[in-house]
């Protein structure tokens, strides 16, 4: 990203909101919104391959793996508003697991993109198959979005799931209900 392009532009769009770039206020926010945006997005530098490559283990094991309340925050690529919630994804193994912080980055690394919700459930599902080779995994995501709620319609209790299931979890209802159940339990707080 070029940072001083992006504060120029940010500057441009103060004028056009009717604001003094220069007043007190405002003095620094083209710096700033330059700064939040490059940490925002900065997925698209993160080869997400490259994140689980280190981190996959040889395990005998072909249990299911579920992994909950893995935080999300997004930016709508429609209004550039954010959206945040909660991911829970699960898979299969078939011999190989993966260091559960990296599934946790991988999450981060497509959510801090220009995204939508089910764009994401799923790059996370496919991405998680790739990493171990899984028999399934499954992805569902819950998500409160800001442009719904602080312009349009306005719905502040409204609540986005969207879920992508693969491989086994798509082909076998008993694993797919089995992945749900578990995520749904109550938390241990």
């Amino acid at each position: 990203m070029n940072r001083e392009r992006v504060r120029e532009l940010v500057r441009q769009l103060l004028v056009e909101f009717g604001e003094d770039p220069e007043r007190e206020g405002l003095r620094r926010t083209p710096e700033r919104v330059a700064k939040a945006y490059e940490f925002l997005l900065r997925g698209y530098a993160q080869d997400v391959a490259q994140l689980t490559r280190e981190a996959v283990f040889t395990q005998e094991t072909n249990n299911m793996i579920v992994v909950r309340d893995i935080e999300v925050y997004s930016l709508c690529e429609h209004h550039l508003l954010p959206f945040f919630g909660r991911c829970h994804i699960g898979y299969i193994t078939r011999g190989k697991v993966v260091g559960v912080s990296k599934l946790a980055r991988v999450v981060e690394a497509y959510a801090r993109r220009l995204q939508i919700q089910e764009r994401l459930t799923n790059q996370i599902a496919r991405a998680v198959m790739d990493a171990v080779g899984a028999e399934g995994a499954g992805v569902v995501i819950e998500a409160r979005h800001l442009c719904m709620m602080m312009r349009g319609v306005e719905k502040q209790n409204s609540l986005m799931t969207t879920s992508s299931v693969l491989g086994s979890f798509h082909s076998s209802n008993a694993t797919r209900t089995e992945f749900l159940s578990l995520i749904a339990k109550p938390r241990l707080d």
